[in-house]
């Protein structure tokens, strides 16, 4: 098993926490990964992506030109990730945020309303949640929803840990909506 995955959004939309949050449940299941955050102009606000990898097998590169998957939260996300994707690939994009249709045929599309659930839940913010719960059901070889969980104390900084709650409500209503 191999994936290459993109995750993207705003600063602030927790994108860098996805990609973190599943190595560390991956690599809790025994697989190798690989985490890239990449931030722009501004943390907060300005364009945030992360690559990551998770194999069964040893990475010979972190680099992901042509992910196997993309979670999209916002539309320039959408704009410049969308074209690489392999075909076969999965796409996953945040309705709530994101007005335009993507365009390849050649792939699997899945839109999610991210962040109107996450606000039944107790806080929008906990948008990249459900699109993570969304992208494990989808590639179930990535790591258990469980793992997840688990491992939520360990990706989620100290000032953070009270959204846990919601979290995991998220990943579940995520997980659940796949």
């Amino acid at each position: 098993m191999y994936e290459g995955l993109i995750f993207a959004g705003f600063g602030g939309q927790g994108v860098i926490l996805s990609g973190k949050l599943l190595c560390i449940a991956a690599m809790n299941e025994g697989k190798h990964v690989s985490h890239i955050p990449s931030y722009g102009a501004e943390m907060r606000g300005g364009t945030a992506n992360c690559s990551v990898i998770v194999s069964d097998d040893e990475i010979g590169s972190p680099l992901v030109p042509h992910p196997t998957a993309a979670v999209v939260l916002n539309n320039p996300s959408l704009i410049k990730f969308e074209p690489r994707l392999q075909p076969g690939g999965l796409l996953v994009y945040n309705t709530s945020l994101i007005d335009v249709k993507p365009q390849r045929t050649d792939i699997t599309i899945v839109g999610i309303d991210a962040n109107d659930l996450a606000q039944a839940e107790g806080s929008s913010r906990a948008a990249n949640m459900i699109a993570l719960g969304l992208l494990v059901k989808k590639k179930p070889d990535l790591c258990s929803l469980d793992a997840l969980i688990k491992a939520l104390d360990k990706a989620v900084s100290a000032r953070n840990k009270e959204l846990n709650d919601i979290n995991i409500a998220c990943l579940k209503k995520g997980y659940q909506a796949g």
